[in-house]
């Protein structure tokens, strides 16, 4: 919990309600992959200027949608299907805290962390399922996706950085922290989402 600096650990009945529905809890795992490709495509085409971030996001990309086949295939494997995507109300809410004014790099900041917080709060789950799920086959391949999370969060938090002045994006990252303790407590524990 600490390195990622989350404020509030997943209650821990999530993983039962999870485990109760793996075709919901896949499903949605499938579409949270699939939106992160399609979240870093969208900063690549909103801040093309921004090379070096290009160059990073790129692979990231390509790992994203490497993660949604390997969900599909989990699915096809245990003969389950991909039901149809749902709205995220944890990513709307975090979006709507989300300042859309400042400069240009403010606004790509803000993104960022957004981006940021989702996969700390990503692995922080899959870490749960890695340990907890009553299946040894989801145990490790939770645990994968928890590594893979891990990197992006840090790889993220190093872009703020790099685009912002440090000591803010701390000060907003802080905020962005305490919000998100607030978006969960307010959020019914639903164990057919990710988030």
């Amino acid at each position: 919990m600490s390195m990622l600096g989350l404020k509030l650990p997943t209650d821990p009945r999530w993983v039962n309600l999870a485990e109760m529905d793996l075709e919901e809890i896949l499903t949605d795992h499938a579409y949270c992959e699939q939106k992160a490709a399609t979240s870093c495509i969208s900063l690549i085409q909103k801040f093309p200027e921004r090379k070096e971030m290009v160059r990073e996001l790129a692979p990231i990309v390509t790992e994203e949608w490497g993660h949604f086949r390997m969900v599909l295939k989990e699915l096809d494997k245990r003969g389950l299907n991909l039901g149809a995507q749902r709205k995220d109300e944890y990513v709307n809410a975090l979006q709507k805290f989300q300042k859309k004014d400042g400069s240009r790099d403010d606004r790509l900041v803000e993104k960022l962390l957004v981006f940021a917080l989702i996969e700390a709060r990503s692995c922080e789950r899959f870490r749960l399922l890695s340990i907890d799920i009553n299946d040894d086959e989801l145990k490790e391949f939770y645990h994968k996706f928890m590594v893979a999370e891990a990197g992006h969060y840090r790889l993220f938090i190093d872009l703020a950085k790099k685009y912002g002045d440090e000591e803010k994006v701390k000060i907003r990252w802080e905020e962005y922290l305490v919000h998100e303790a607030e978006i969960l407590n307010n959020l019914e524990l639903r164990g057919d989402r990710m988030h």
